[in-house]
């Protein structure tokens, strides 16, 4: 059991995390205002392998890094670049607190998916909050209206990706730090980046918006740190919770940068989102035969 200094720590490390996580996307869509997508991550990628080989050569991991060529980690290395791709792009044609929102939704589609696949069973409590979960997220999509559009559904394909990645995360072995699993990660993204930037038409680098990417790869390395931090000694369950104050950073981190506010729509099908998410997390912590315990580090 964490003692209460344990968790306030817990708990300031996990709003840190989520500001340097809203800080990456703000910076990331500024980029991409000038960038594609392709390019954008690719060059994101050279200063995040920079970093991200800095942690493990601090964390003294380097012998570990042999284990980087594990197949369940090249898988998850490709997941996660798909994930950035339709994330990034859609995060350019979707206010930030939108597409944010949309995102978060990836806790309860790992529970549906752990019900496809018999990892799980939940009782009705859960599948109210699931309902009520998707509906938030089909009130921010907004089918049939004119608030619709594809960027909405990419950047659902994102969270569904993402919910793969995390349950596949959970089957990598302990023996695999998570600094060699980012610096892994990091690697495959940038490769997939730069082949999708194939495609594409880029653009030179001397401009200010490769600094915001030089900043935006500073602020997951950051974040990363943080989220470590949070989980290190902590009740993970309690802690995690605050995971969603991400949620209120990129409304204001939208209206300050673009004069974004979502309107009352969007705003309650947000918080139908957050609510849902909030409770599903709760009877996972407190159901002694859920499965779907929150990890006890994080993913990557």
């Amino acid at each position: 059991m964490a003692s209460h200094a344990e968790n306030r720590r817990g708990i300031i490390a996990m709003l840190m995390a989520m500001t340097f996580f809203v800080g990456n996307d703000t910076l990331m869509k500024l980029a991409r205002e000038v960038y594609p997508v392709g390019q954008a991550i690719t060059l994101r990628t050279i200063f995040a392998l920079f970093t991200a080989l800095c942690m493990v050569l601090a964390f003294q991991e380097g012998a570990k890094l042999r284990l980087a060529m594990k197949p369940i980690l090249l898988l998850r290395g490709v997941i996660d670049a798909v994930v950035a791709l339709t994330f990034i792009w859609a995060l350019a044609e979707l206010p930030l607190a939108n597409v944010t929102a949309i995102l978060l939704a990836s806790p309860l589609i790992i529970v549906v998916l752990a019900v496809v696949l018999r990892i799980e069973r939940v009782g009705w409590r859960r599948t109210g909050a699931i309902v009520v979960g998707f509906c938030g997220v089909l009130i921010v999509l907004r089918p049939a209206t004119d608030g619709f559009s594809t960027a909405a559904l990419v950047a659902l394909a994102s969270a569904v990706l993402a919910s793969c990645r995390d349950l596949l995360t959970r089957s990598i072995g302990n023996e695999i730090p998570a600094s060699v699993i980012a610096l892994t990660t990091t690697a495959i993204v940038g490769l997939v980046a730069c082949g999708y930037g194939l495609f594409e038409v880029w653009v030179p680098i001397w401009r200010r918006e490769t600094l915001y990417l030089a900043g935006a790869a500073v602020m997951v390395a950051a974040g990363g740190i943080c989220i470590i931090s949070a989980y290190r000694n902590t009740d993970v369950g309690l802690v995690s919770g605050y995971r969603y104050a991400i949620v209120i950073l990129a409304v204001i981190a939208g209206y300050a940068v673009w004069g974004h506010v979502p309107d009352p729509i969007a705003g309650a099908g947000i918080a139908l989102i957050v609510a849902s998410g909030l409770y599903t997390m709760h009877r996972q912590r407190v159901l002694p035969a859920s499965n779907l315990k929150i990890a006890s580090g994080p993913p990557s």
